[in-house]
C-alpha cells in the first residue's frame, strides 16, 4: 500500500517538478552581451573584380573591411525565443582601386563613414541552450553539456546614422583633406529636379545567424554573422549619374566639383605616362547602379553574460 501511496504522489507531483526544471531559464532571462567583429561593405565603390558588380558576395571585397563594436541587452521571452536591442559603431569603406574592375578603376572613387546603429531584433533558437549544466566529479562541466552549442537564427529592424566622405586628393587645389559628401550634391542632389538630399538616418532590416558556447553557468562566448538590408544607395554617395562637372563647380564649388569626378585615363598618346583626369565624363554619364541599395555586415565575437532575476522580474546587476 505505502509503495503505491509513493508512485501516487511522485505522478502527482511530476508536472510541477517538470515545470520547475523547464522554467528554470527564467532565472536567468537578461543577458548582458558586447561583440568586437568586422565590418563589410557591399555597394557601388570598390567591391569584386567582376564588371558587372552585383552586389553581393560576388563583389565582397575584404580589403574593404573595417572594425564593429557593440553592446546590449537580450531578454528571454521563452527558452528558445529571445528579443535584444543592441547598439553598435562601426567604420565601412569602399574604393576603387581595390579592385581589379577595370571600369571602377577608370571611375577612382573612394569614401569612408562612421556608422552608429540601434537595433532589435527577435532571436529564434533552432538549437535552445542547456538547462542543465551538469558537473563531474572534479567540479568541471560535463562535455556533454558543454558541447550543447546554441544556434540561433535572427531578424528585425534597425535605425542607423552615416555620414559618407571622400578625400580631396585629385586636381588643382587639393587638399588632401576628408570631406563630408552629401552637403556638396555630387550628383546633383538638392540642385535637379527628382534628386532630393539623402537623409544620413535610415532604416535597415538585420538578420543572420550565430552560434553561443556555454564557458559556465553564467558565461558564453559565440560568434554572430548579420547582414543589413538597407533603404538606401547614397551609403557610399553614389547612385546615377554624372551631371555636368562645370556646372557644379558653378553651383557648390571647387570641392564639390573634383570629389564628383576623380575619374582618371592614360595619356593615350603616351600609354606609359601617369594617369591623367578623363575629361571625357559628362552630365548623364554612368557613375553608380541605382537599381541596387547597398547593404553591409558585421561578423563579431561576443561575449555573454547572464544577469539573475529578482523576485520582482528585474535583473540584479
Amino acid at each position: 500500500m505505502k509503495k503505491y501511496l509513493a508512485v501516487l504522489t511522485v505522478l502527482a507531483l511530476l508536472p510541477i517538478l517538470t515545470d520547475a526544471q523547464a522554467n528554470r531559464w527564467k532565472r536567468t532571462r537578461y543577458e548582458l552581451v558586447g561583440g568586437l567583429g568586422v565590418s563589410t561593405f557591399v555597394g557601388d565603390l570598390g567591391g569584386g573584380n567582376k564588371p558587372e558588380g552585383k552586389h553581393f558576395l560576388s563583389d565582397y571585397d575584404f580589403m574593404s573591411q573595417r572594425f564593429v563594436l557593440n553592446g546590449g541587452l537580450r531578454y528571454k521571452l521563452l527558452n528558445s525565443v529571445a528579443v535584444q536591442g543592441v547598439l553598435s559603431y562601426a567604420m565601412l569603406a569602399g574604393n576603387d582601386n581595390k579592385t581589379e574592375n577595370i571600369y571602377r578603376q577608370d571611375r577612382n572613387l573612394s569614401f569612408r563613414t562612421n556608422l552608429w546603429e540601434l537595433s532589435t531584433h527577435l532571436e529564434y533558437s533552432i538549437i535552445p541552450e542547456p538547462l542543465n549544466y551538469r558537473r563531474n566529479r572534479r567540479g568541471h562541466f560535463s562535455l556533454r553539456s558543454l558541447l550543447q552549442i546554441n544556434t540561433y537564427v535572427f531578424a528585425g529592424v534597425s535605425v542607423f546614422y552615416f555620414n559618407p566622405k571622400g578625400k580631396d586628393d585629385t586636381g588643382e587645389g587639393a587638399t588632401n583633406k576628408w570631406v563630408a559628401l552629401q552637403p556638396l550634391g555630387t550628383e546633383g542632389q538638392g540642385l535637379v529636379d527628382g534628386r532630393k538630399k539623402y537623409s544620413r538616418v535610415q532604416v535597415a532590416i538585420p538578420f543572420g545567424m550565430g552560434f553561443k558556447y556555454a564557458i559556465n553557468r553564467k558565461m558564453s562566448v559565440g560568434l554572430e554573422f548579420g547582414p543589413r538590408y538597407t533603404f538606401t544607395d547614397y551609403i557610399d554617395d553614389v547612385s546615377t549619374t554624372y551631371v555636368d562637372n562645370e556646372w557644379l563647380r558653378e553651383k557648390r564649388g571647387d570641392v564639390a566639383a573634383r570629389l564628383a569626378d576623380k575619374s582618371i585615363k592614360t595619356n593615350p598618346e603616351n600609354p606609359d605616362s601617369d594617369p591623367v583626369p578623363n575629361v571625357n565624363y559628362g552630365g548623364g554619364d554612368q557613375r553608380g547602379e541605382a537599381k541596387f541599395n547597398d547593404f553591409y555586415m558585421f561578423t563579431t565575437v561576443h561575449i555573454t553574460y547572464k544577469l539573475t532575476t529578482g523576485r520582482n522580474g528585474l535583473p540584479k546587476f
